[in-house]
């Protein structure tokens, strides 16, 4: 057993990378083109303009660029609320009696109390230099509205959120702090735009999905002139942004002599499990290294693990272009009982390659589960974690108990993406015993199967 290894590993400010990595340079196949909705061939950038900010559509786009410069004034913002701190957690391997070390990389430590932040300064920023009027999102839980209305207000761009109808009830405190930066929150699906309407026509009552809400944002984007539509997740350029969190605990483990044996990410777009697991996986298909990589997805929304590897919309009212994932199919709608966030239908093209190229593994847990994973951590770690979060730490227990059962000292890395102080109805749903696990039958599967486009 290593001695002497802090409790909080820190790097210094100058220590904040300086450059974003690009994991797609080091993919010995990249992921599929995105296809035209109406042509059906890959999309140039020229297609994306309309959706994307300038800059962000050459991130998205770029196969070949291994690093790209964080500009000047976003990392002066980084260095508010980084670098993120890499954490033992002592008191969790006591408690499970495990030889196993386990870290993980806490990136709550800012007011939208989640990683989601790196991405959105970079967008906002690029916005605000392509000297756009405004921006709109979609959000799920609300982590990535919050993080967007925080980095809008900072640079002055009205920000309009659509945000799950359902996790709006369940979550107003998130809603009341998008409003406090200034973000015009609208419930999706909604009766403001023409796919909302169609949505609510065909799904009378419907609590929404992330899909539902990236259709309305993108179509007041397209019809508001001055605006462009920026996501939190799935994207390339989003994994690109996130990359930050990986160099971080890569450089903070090399402090300590320690490497991963397990890297350990919950999966819901990808951002937060691509941002993590970006060096690592560098190493492992550059052949330097050999980590197990692990994705960790809700039974309720399993994209990996039940879902089709074939080309689908992003968005369930079907104007985004075609991304090849693994998908549920966007037509799919999460149980409104599902509290543990990660709901969107899809998964990140570049993760969807690479667990289909057998370069990670995947999970999917059920959220009571989660949830009792999540209530020991803050136990004895005294952060109370994000239920996207509590999936990686669900799941880290897990092999930290395989590590007692057979002795071996295995270094587990997990990402702990966010807080969980606005998702208290979900735990106190747990806590007095009326949280249910929805798994979606094969035929509940077969039925938004079918929507998906034939382009396959």
């Amino acid at each position: 057993m290593k001695k002497n290894i802090p409790y909080r590993i820190q790097l210094s400010q100058e220590q904040v990378p300086s450059q974003w990595y690009n994991l797609r340079a080091d993919m010995p196949v990249s992921h599929d083109p995105y296809l035209h909705p109406g042509t059906l061939k890959p999309l140039v950038a020229e297609d994306l303009y309309p959706i994307f900010c300038k800059k962000l559509v050459e991130q998205e786009l770029d196969e070949t660029t291994r690093f790209f410069d964080i500009p000047d004034e976003v990392r002066e913002i980084y260095k508010v609320y980084r670098p993120a701190p890499l954490c033992r957690a002592y008191n969790l391997e006591k408690k499970l009696g495990t030889p196993a070390r386990i870290y993980y990389k806490y990136e709550g430590n800012n007011t939208s109390g989640s990683h989601k932040l790196n991405s959105a300064v970079a967008q906002a920023y690029y916005a605000k230099e392509q000297g756009l009027k405004g921006l709109t999102t979609e959000t799920g839980a609300g982590q990535w509205g919050t993080a967007l209305a925080e980095a809008c207000n900072y640079f002055d761009l009205p920000l309009i959120v659509y945000m799950v109808k359902v996790s709006s009830e369940q979550k107003p405190y998130r809603k009341a702090v998008m409003e406090t930066f200034n973000a015009s929150v609208v419930p999706s699906p909604s009766e403001t735009t023409d796919i909302g309407k169609k949505i609510l026509a065909e799904n009378p009552g419907t609590g929404g999905s992330l899909g539902c809400a990236i259709s309305e944002a993108i179509e007041t984007a397209a019809k508001t002139e001055g605006y462009r539509y920026v996501l939190g997740s799935v994207m390339n350029q989003v994994l690109l942004h996130q990359s930050i969190i990986g160099l971080e605990a890569y450089e903070a483990l090399e402090m300590v002599d320690e490497y991963p044996d397990i890297v350990i990410g919950c999966a819901g777009g990808g951002s937060n499990l691509g941002g993590l697991i970006a060096p690592f996986m560098r190493d492992k298909l550059t052949g330097k290294a050999n980590p197990r990589i692990v994705a960790v997805e809700p039974a309720s929304c399993p994209s990996f693990t039940r879902g089709k590897f074939a080309y689908d919309f992003c968005d369930t009212g079907k104007v985004t272009p075609f991304a090849k994932m693994y998908t549920v199919g966007g037509g799919f709608i999460p149980s409104p009982s599902h509290a543990g966030g990660l709901r969107f239908h899809g998964m990140s093209p570049v993760l969807s390659k690479l667990y289909h190229d057998g370069h990670m593994e995947a999970v999917a847990r059920e959220q009571s589960k989660v949830f009792e994973a999540a209530v020991q951590f803050a136990k004895y770690e005294t952060i109370l974690p994000a239920p996207e979060s509590a999936h990686a730490i669900y799941e880290a227990m897990e092999e930290a108990k395989r590590c007692k059962e057979t002795g071996e000292e295995k270094v587990i890395l997990f990402g702990l993406s966010g807080t969980g102080y606005f998702d208290m109805s979900a735990y106190m749903s747990y806590k007095n015993g009326t949280m249910t696990d929805f798994i979606p039958t094969d035929e509940d599967l077969e039925r938004s199967f079918a929507t998906l486009p034939k382009v396959q």
